[in-house]
């Protein structure tokens, strides 16, 4: 297995960095001695927050731009070593009620920041994130990345779209780029104000306000997760091992647990609190999958990488940053 120390004195990009992964990424980074920069649009109904890069804002450079802007990215890849493409517009149900948004952000964007790649910094190396929701409903668990790809919402195919950019422009142009399809991440820095980015987020808002966690449908549905800081490993491992250009790799975790389950997991961790099942709001019945969760063989296999963190030590991590820094994400 390839050396962080590898990234010392690198030039690092990452877009969407202000966001939930991308600040961790960031923060994971400077401690391995690389000069990060960081692109966030701010835009309110997405994942970025200033307060997520608090700690370490005086260690990074900050570029508040919108990766739909080709002239500025074009300006920014230029003399990067690695660029981490996280920026995303990650709700399905906002991919829904406003596609073209959709469309513009996650993958028409991604075409114009591969061809500022292309063209002004052909040697980048790329890792994009991509995401488990363009599988669709699974035809079998756990879902590897063979299984047939049936987007069930705007986001899917549009990130599907992007994703595809990314390897056309690996096999084509060998530009390096490779892809990490996510599961439900989680773990400080994750939107919290609504359930925009993850369920989880909201329920654990609820928790710390006193609210009952809403769990839709009948509790039953099936779900993987991974804690941030294994998905940051998972990140800068795809970056430094040659084999991973070119390639699609699923992350998930041996760790699978139904909706209910998980609830009645996070209030007793929390120590107070409750739960309740509630029926499926129209527009989430529609678009939901049902069961889901990874098979990450393929990436185990190739470079190395599982899960370390717990479910149990993640939410119990997650619960603890929430209730002292909440008032940094949600309105009073």
């Amino acid at each position: 297995m390839d050396s962080p120390s590898k990234f010392s004195g690198k030039n690092i990009l990452i877009t969407g960095g202000l966001g939930f992964i991308g600040s961790s990424l960031a923060r994971r980074l400077i401690s391995l001695g690389a000069g990060v920069t960081l692109v966030d649009s701010l835009i309110p109904q997405y994942g970025g927050n200033a307060f997520n890069i608090h700690d370490i804002k005086d260690r990074v450079t900050v570029n508040i731009t919108d990766v739909r802007d080709p002239h500025a990215m074009a300006y920014l890849i230029q003399g990067q070593d690695y660029l981490f493409n996280l920026a995303g517009q990650t709700s399905h149900i906002d991919s829904m009620s406003a596609p073209r948004t959709d469309l513009e952000i996650n993958a028409s964007a991604q075409l114009s920041i591969l061809e500022a790649c292309r063209k002004h910094n052909p040697r980048i190396k790329i890792v994009f994130a991509s995401t488990r929701q363009l599988y669709g409903k699974p035809e079998y668990l756990p879902v590897d990345e063979k299984h047939p790809i049936k987007p069930v919402d705007v986001n899917g195919i549009n990130k599907l779209a992007g994703e595809w950019y990314h390897l056309l422009y690996n096999n084509v142009y060998q530009l390096r780029a490779c892809a990490l399809r996510l599961t439900n991440t989680y773990g400080p820095g994750m939107r919290v104000k609504d359930a925009r980015q993850t369920f989880l987020g909201i329920w654990i808002r609820n928790l710390i306000e006193g609210k009952p966690v809403q769990v839709f449908g009948d509790g039953l549905q099936l779900r993987d997760f991974n804690y941030v800081d294994d998905v940051v490993d998972a990140f800068l491992l795809a970056a430094l091992d040659p084999r991973a250009e070119g390639e699609v790799y699923n992350l998930g975790s041996p760790e699978y647990v139904n909706l209910k389950d998980l609830a009645g997991m996070m209030v007793g961790l929390f120590g107070k609190g409750s739960y309740q099942i509630v029926p499926f709001p129209s527009e989430r019945k529609a678009i939901d999958i049902g069961d889901y969760y990874s098979d990450f063989t393929k990436i185990k296999s190739a470079l190395g990488w599982e899960p370390r963190v717990s479910l149990r030590e993640g939410l119990k991590k997650s619960l603890e940053y929430y209730v002292q820094n909440g008032k940094h994400y949600w309105e009073s």
